[in-house]
């Protein structure tokens, strides 16, 4: 009998510790978008509820609410890198905003992290004429290839330097990094330069000047990261000189892993919170309809790596319903990335929450 009660009692035990490791990612369903909408031109009310209750359920595990702290700002870091189709959406930023509003952040210390200026502009978050007035108006907007947002103090430093990919050495349109062209111009001095090109500058907005970022990424393949998601657009697609990484499978992973790793860029990186309405799984990332799926649920997690896993395991299955062979198991971004503890590939399935009022 005595052995009974024990093995009970740990059986208890063993399942509160599994809910409790489990409730890192939390899903809510949403309504089905109408034929011929997309999620881009969808009303934010259509995240409002989902958005008000995937925040809940994360303030009820960390244990406190998402309201303004000794800085007073949060960053939200959007996706573009696809194109106009398979960016962020733009009513589930609104919806966020509004649920950061309520909660008493003003709309001049909400600010937006974009990559790339010509592919935020392609997809509606900036102006096609800078006459017109932004679509975000009042909330600052950094847009990180203009080099303005980059501090020589914080860089990622990687052996790869660009100068020697054998495919984007010599062509500025596909590496651009005018940070490094402002810090070329301050020294004359060669060995100065060939530091900097092996350096990737991070986004010190998003970890020196806000309380926490939210992450908001889109998903897709990649040909050298696998999946391309929570961690890729929290790293690669959130520091400068990148590019020399996307054409290998050693090294992208790699940088992906070590990037996320840093202390610093966890420490404000608060959750990811990505629809799943429409994602792609061959060619990414550059955007075609033809390869893309989509489900009537948005995610918020707090393990980018678990996030990436469960979605690569829905690519790889749309991949061999299309005739695909799966991605290469040799691509090891998420295998690196538990191996430096920014999370776990293996876990619970996204704990579903209620739709909350606003």
């Amino acid at each position: 009998m005595f052995l009974r009660l024990l093995l009970a009692a740990l059986a208890l035990l063993l399942a509160t510790t599994s809910r409790s490791r489990a409730q890192t990612l939390w899903e809510a369903r949403l309504a089905p978008l109408a034929p011929g909408v997309s999620a881009a031109m969808a009303s934010p009310d259509h995240y409002a509820d989902a958005v008000e209750s995937l925040l809940q359920s994360f303030e009820t595990k960390v244990g406190r609410r998402l309201t303004p702290g000794t800085k007073a700002k949060v960053g939200l870091k959007l996706y573009a890198e696809s194109g106009p189709g398979l960016a962020t959406p733009q009513p589930l930023v609104r919806a966020v905003i509004e649920a950061l509003m309520r909660r008493g952040y003003t709309r001049e210390n909400i600010f937006l992290v974009g990559l790339n200026q010509l592919r935020l502009r392609l997809s509606g978050y900036l102006p096609s004429d800078p006459l017109l007035p932004p679509p975000f108006a009042g909330h600052p907007f950094f847009v990180l290839e203009s080099g303005r947002f980059y501090d020589p103090v914080w860089f990622y430093d990687s052996p790869l330097p660009s100068r020697f990919d054998p495919i984007l050495s010599g062509r500025q349109d596909q590496a651009p990094n005018y940070d490094l062209d402002r810090l070329a111009a301050a020294s004359t001095d060669p060995k100065s330069d060939r530091d900097a090109d092996r350096k990737s500058f991070l986004a010190t907005p998003l970890f020196l000047e806000a309380d926490f970022w939210i992450n908001l990424p889109v998903y897709t393949d990649h040909e050298s990261l696998g999946v391309n998601g929570a961690l890729v657009n929290a790293t690669l697609w959130n520091a400068s000189n990148t590019s020399r990484f996307f054409r290998s499978t050693r090294s992208a992973p790699a940088a992906v892993a070590e990037m996320a790793a840093i202390p610093e860029l966890r420490q404000t990186w608060a959750f990811t919170l990505t629809s799943l309405e429409q994602w792609q799984f061959v060619g990414g990332p550059a955007f075609n309809s033809l390869y893309t799926r989509g489900e009537p649920r948005l995610w918020l997690g707090t393990d980018p790596v678990r996030m990436d896993a469960l979605m690569l395991a829905r690519i790889n299955q749309a991949r061999r319903e299309a005739g695909f062979e799966p991605i290469s198991e040799e691509i090891r971004t998420l295998e690196f990335a538990e191996t430096l503890s920014v999370g776990k590939r293996k876990g619970e399935e996204p704990t579903p929450v209620a739709a909350a009022a606003k």
